[in-house]
């Protein structure tokens, strides 16, 4: 009796263990991107919030409510302060013409904050070549030879420090003096004492921790940039300052007229006042 000759059987459904796997890397593929989305949720959430108010405050997407939505992650405090749009894209995105609304809306305040000072012939605030330049003479804040301020300048330093709080300029601090030489135990010549009024004004500032540490510089020029004659004692007195020169990054000539057509929108400023906290009162 022939034996019946047995075959393997040929098994037609091996292709589910290679899908099932590949279904199982999918799975935990996108595991691991909904675990990553919902991490940076918060940090969406703030950028979305600060690119929304700052084409707000261009007068674009007026339509759409600034609330956040109920899935975003909630800021981290009521009185959080509107980002800048070029801080947010990391450039100056601003028109000169809007930069200079910016600047004057600072000179604005800070003449309304200083208006004692400003009467006293102790604080000029006027637009430079390179932008807000605010000159503190020396009468109001120095004794004469003296790098240190003097007590009574720190509530005017820290109205500025006030006025110039998340605004996203820079400040070049410039210590200037008149052309008759000096040379005490402390300062050799004009150049040392006029770096060392800007560097003490600059440390007051970094201490109020409203102008940030990278956006703050400070030099000294010594007789070299005066803004009157030095023939008289007046012209002296006028050309030792400490200058607080309020600029944008990119270079803009603040003493030409504003452009044909430029656009006049005014961006929204978050009003600081004086019950704000500022640390080195």
């Amino acid at each position: 009796m022939r034996r019946r000759s047995s075959k393997g059987r040929i098994n037609h459904e091996r292709w589910q263990i290679s899908y099932a796997d590949f279904i199982t890397l999918l799975f935990a593929v996108f595991v691991v991107l909904y675990a990553s989305s919902k991490a940076d949720l918060k940090k969406q959430s703030k950028v979305a919030q600060a690119i929304e108010a700052a084409f707000s405050s261009l007068g674009v997407f007026t339509g759409v409510s600034s609330k956040p939505s109920a899935n975003a992650a909630p800021a981290s405090g009521s009185d959080t302060p509107v980002v800048p749009m070029n801080i947010v894209m990391g450039e100056d995105v601003l028109s000169p013409a809007q930069v200079k609304q910016d600047l004057n809306h600072i000179k604005s305040d800070l003449e309304q904050r200083l208006s004692n000072q400003v009467a006293a012939h102790t604080v000029s605030i006027e637009m430079g070549r390179d932008g807000l330049v605010i000159s503190l003479r020396e009468a109001g804040f120095f004794n004469s030879g003296d790098a240190t301020p003097k007590a009574g300048s720190i509530p005017v330093l820290r109205q500025i420090a006030l006025s110039l709080a998340n605004t996203p300029y820079d400040m070049r601090i410039e210590g200037h003096t008149d052309n008759v030489p000096i040379h005490t135990g402390e300062f050799d010549s004009n150049w040392e004492l006029s770096s060392a009024r800007a560097t003490r004004i600059a440390r007051i500032f970094l201490n109020y921790k409203t102008v940030p540490a990278e956006r703050l510089s400070a030099a000294g020029y010594a007789e070299f940039h005066p803004v009157a004659s030095n023939d008289s004692a007046e012209g002296r007195a006028r050309n030792r300052r400490v200058d607080l020169v309020i600029l944008p990054r990119s270079k803009i000539d603040f003493t030409q007229p504003e452009a044909n057509g430029a656009s006049q929108t005014t961006r929204k400023w978050r009003k600081i006042t004086d019950k704000d906290p500022v640390v080195g009162q």
